[in-house]
């Protein structure tokens, strides 16, 4: 079993789980989060992709394995957590971005119950099973951090999705009920909101929009002004540290 990294930086001995890990925010939050010291373990469905960060990770000197999960499966989640003790000691947070965006610009009486159904399995179910088997490792290192990235999207407005709206509303809603269940067991539990960011999803959902009103999604894309990852993965590394102690609730980023 390895050791947890005992480097410099503002997260170093600390041990942290990135779901969704592989790209987008989390490919991003992964890498911020290695770089400012932590041990960081990946876990995301695409094993080619995730697989590559987590080199990286380990290229630029960052501690960094890679674990292929379906957050839809209790059985996945509680091998990825496992995975954080097996190979560093220990568990102390948990960033939580895996999620999917389908059935966008479908009207509700339009919208198939399969593609439904699978926006809640994995941003709905899948929150809640990385959470749950997330918890007991947390707990018995004393305490921790849980980042749960929800969205504006069901939460301050709609969405061009009424599965990805409702999946995130839903996420938000979870937040609630789990921070003071946690708290008592020094856990603090934040809800994430970012704003549009060119992650994969966003930008195949600006694509997509596009097409759906006759406009060139190429031109779209290279239009959107989104944000980076990178300054929302430097958000969520931040509240994972002992600086952010104060914080609570719903952070919302641009």
């Amino acid at each position: 079993m390895g050791q947890s990294n005992s480097g410099e930086g503002r997260l170093g001995g600390k041990v942290v789980v990135v779901t969704g890990g592989a790209r987008g925010i989390g490919g991003a939050t992964a890498r911020v989060a290695a770089e400012q010291g932590a041990s960081v373990v990946i876990g995301d469905v695409l094993a080619a992709e995730g697989e590559e960060t987590a080199a990286a990770i380990t290229a630029d000197g960052g501690r960094c394995v890679f674990v292929q999960t379906d957050v839809s499966q209790e059985e996945d989640c509680a091998r990825l957590m496992a995975a954080a003790v097996e190979h560093y000691g220990r568990l102390d947070a948990l960033i939580a971005c895996a999620g999917i965006l389908w059935g966008a610009f479908q009207d509700v009486d339009e919208l198939d119950l399969d593609t439904f159904e699978h926006v809640i399995d994995a941003n709905v179910q899948g929150m809640f099973l990385s959470v749950k088997q997330a918890v007991p490792h947390i707990k018995a290192g004393g305490g921790g951090v849980i980042l749960c990235l929800s969205s504006g999207a069901g939460v301050r407005g709609g969405s061009s999705s009424v599965a990805y709206g409702t999946s995130k509303a839903a996420v938000h809603g979870l937040t609630y009920v789990i921070q003071p269940q946690l708290a008592r067991h020094n856990i603090r539990v934040h809800a994430i909101c970012p704003g549009g960011i060119a992650t994969p999803l966003k930008l195949k959902n600006v694509a997509d929009g596009a097409r759906s009103q006759g406009l060139s999604p190429e031109e779209a894309v290279a239009n959107s002004r989104l944000g980076d990852p990178a300054g929302v993965g430097k958000i969520l590394a931040w509240l994972v540290s002992d600086e952010a102690d104060y914080v609570r609730g719903t952070v919302s980023t641009r």
